[in-house]
């Protein structure tokens, strides 16, 4: 299928499609659930979408026509994972993309609040975010002993958790027809 966009000045880039779960709610919050104009149009004539709002935009063949998907809703409902995978980026998100120790949001790193040299485990119950002064000063020193105690204390988040959060960090760019299914926080809580 060779499409191309109607208006050549415009980037497809420029027209992501907000993706739905079956319940209208994005799939992800951070980041955002988007799929690219060319997978939008591709779930639609595989007829694993719905769609619900469109651009002005439109790409066409030599046989057919198409306005851009802007939001897409899955015909399927896909049940979140209940437990978040353990992932660098996921800790970070927990807690909120800052220091546990001093709340700074440059250069984090991974700390082990038990070190590892002391039987500590990389698990979602011992690992927070740390910028890398902290984490130096620290080192390999429980937190009593460096007299460093993490502001929110290490814990396994659900999805909800994540997703929360997440609404806390907005894209750059909301297309207007994705408003009305995203529900951001316009201030960063402590």
């Amino acid at each position: 299928m060779n499409l191309y966009l109607r208006h050549q000045n415009v980037s497809p880039q420029a027209c992501p499609a907000l993706v739905l779960n079956a319940d209208y709610r994005p799939l992800s919050y951070y980041p955002l659930s988007l799929w690219c104009w060319q997978d939008a149009i591709k779930a639609v004539f595989l007829d694993r979408v719905n769609i619900v709002s469109e651009y002005d935009r439109t790409v066409k063949s030599p046989s057919f026509e198409i306005r851009i998907p802007s939001v897409v809703s899955l015909k399927e409902y896909v049940r979140p994972s209940r437990h978040p995978a353990f992932t660098r980026f996921n800790v970070f998100l927990r807690d909120r993309f800052s220091c546990q120790y001093c709340g700074q949001q440059d250069e984090l790193t991974f700390d082990h609040v038990i070190p590892r040299s002391k039987g500590g485990a990389t698990t979602w119950d011992n690992v927070v975010a740390a910028c890398s002064c902290c984490n130096l000063k620290k080192g390999n020193r429980l937190p009593h002993e460096a007299h460093m105690t993490p502001a929110q204390m290490p814990y396994q988040p659900t999805i909800s958790d994540l997703h929360r959060n997440g609404r806390l960090f907005p894209p750059n760019h909301l297309h207007e027809s994705w408003m009305d299914y995203l529900y951001w926080d316009t201030v960063l809580e402590p």
